[in-house]
């Protein structure tokens, strides 16, 4: 049966003693930017750290005794993995989830924390579905699907009812997309209640398979998921939610790997928000200007998950201060003698910049005889503050040479 408005109306009254709703808070820097009024709904500080508890608690809660008597066994990349084991502790049941070898450790223990016993398997998702299955058929487990079932489309669907009730003149709605249960079932609430609003779906680009999917009318899958955003990182929509996705949403992109990890910096430097790869996919998007936006519209996207990896964060952080020009990477060549390099990082200081890492490289880069190379990672203020930086060390007569990586505006 389809998903209707009704069954989320219905999922939102079983999750409503065990799940908050979570607050949807202005992004004011994006909003100047754009000359509209822009919105984060933040899942990323929703219990197990998703959205994923709404749909799997609205699915354990409805099996039969029987069912919940035999176990559950669920596959996930990570925050399905914690939603179901949450729930299975919160009905007293036992819980197996299979998740992909690389797993992000992050999501490993803390499933494990939960309660659940973790299986690790294969190199992906659908690794992991396959083994689930497997599982599933030799011990009798009762296999909770991360997306492609109706309670769990509803379940998921409480965010659009909530997203209304904070903005109920809203314009364009930004979705990430996994497997699509998540905006199958915001599409369903939001459309149902405020058809003109216009829904966008965002997939990373390195595992983007509903755009092929619904070009051939099934669904299909792609031959490889590459990408930092493994929360939706799926191989191959459902039957279920393809449909859904087919009537209610308005367009589906794609957004790469800079674009999404722009999308987490974003969030850590001006929303205060720690948010994972997929959560951040839809910010990243607008950030890129892939969504069109008019003037004055309100626009809101969810941050669904925010279980990122702290080592992942840190490097993600770095990458995007070097693109937006906090971090200058320079090498230049100074005299072989005493006192040489001292007078440098004393152009540096005096400059206002902060030396992060300085190398010596006598050989790998062919300094002129009588000169060693230098290495310099600096942070700055700004790309301004940069540019002094750099200037100031060229009329000390040092003809800095700078990396340059694709440079994002601040």
């Amino acid at each position: 049966m389809a998903v209707r408005l009704e069954d989320i109306q219905a999922a939102r009254e079983v999750i409503r003693e065990i799940v908050a709703p979570t607050p949807t808070l202005p992004d004011p820097l994006t909003s100047d930017e754009l000359g509209a009024q822009v919105f984060v709904k933040a899942e990323c500080l929703q219990k197990s750290g998703s959205f994923k508890i709404r749909g799997a608690y609205n699915k354990i809660a409805a099996l039969t005794p029987e069912e919940k008597a035999r176990g559950v066994i669920a596959p996930s990349a990570g925050n399905h993995a914690q939603g179901v084991a949450l729930a299975a502790a919160l009905q007293g049941i036992r819980s197996v989830i299979v998740m992909p070898q690389h797993a992000p450790l992050t999501k490993v223990v803390a499933t494990r924390r939960l309660g659940a016993e973790v299986v690790l398997y294969g190199a992906s998702f659908d690794d992991a579905v396959a083994h689930a299955h497997e599982l599933q058929q030799q011990h009798g487990y009762t296999y909770v699907h991360a997306f492609n079932d109706e309670k769990i489309i509803a379940g998921q669907g409480t965010i659009g009812l909530e997203l209304l009730e904070a903005l109920p003149n809203l314009d364009v709605l930004v979705v990430p997309i996994g497997g699509g249960g998540l905006i199958g079932g915001i599409a369903v609430a939001v459309k149902s209640l405020r058809p003109q609003t216009r829904i966008v779906g965002v997939q990373a680009a390195g595992c983007a398979p509903v755009n092929p999917s619904l070009k051939a009318g099934h669904p299909v899958s792609v031959p490889v998921a590459q990408t930092i955003a493994d929360g939706i990182a799926v191989k191959r929509p459902g039957e279920l939610t393809l449909p859904l996705i087919q009537q209610y949403v308005d367009q589906v992109l794609e957004v790469t790997d800079d674009e999404i990890a722009r999308g987490i910096a974003h969030c850590a430097q001006n929303l205060k928000l720690v948010v994972e790869g997929a959560g951040a996919a839809g910010m990243g998007a607008i950030l890129a200007g892939k969504v069109p936006v008019r003037p004055g519209q309100t626009v809101a996207t969810v941050l669904c998950g925010g279980n990122i990896d702290g080592n992942l964060l840190s490097r993600v952080i770095e990458q995007v201060m070097v693109r937006q020009g906090r971090y200058l990477l320079l090498k230049l060549a100074v005299v072989d003698r005493p006192g040489a390099l001292a007078r440098v990082v004393d152009h540096v200081a005096a400059a206002g910049a902060n030396i992060i890492d300085i190398f010596h490289r006598r050989a790998l880069w062919l300094a002129p005889l009588g000169k060693v190379g230098v290495e310099l990672v600096l942070e700055v203020r700004d790309a301004e503050h940069g540019e002094e930086v750099l200037a100031r060390l060229e009329q000390a007569g040092y003809h800095p040479e700078r990396e340059r990586v694709g440079e994002w505006p601040d």
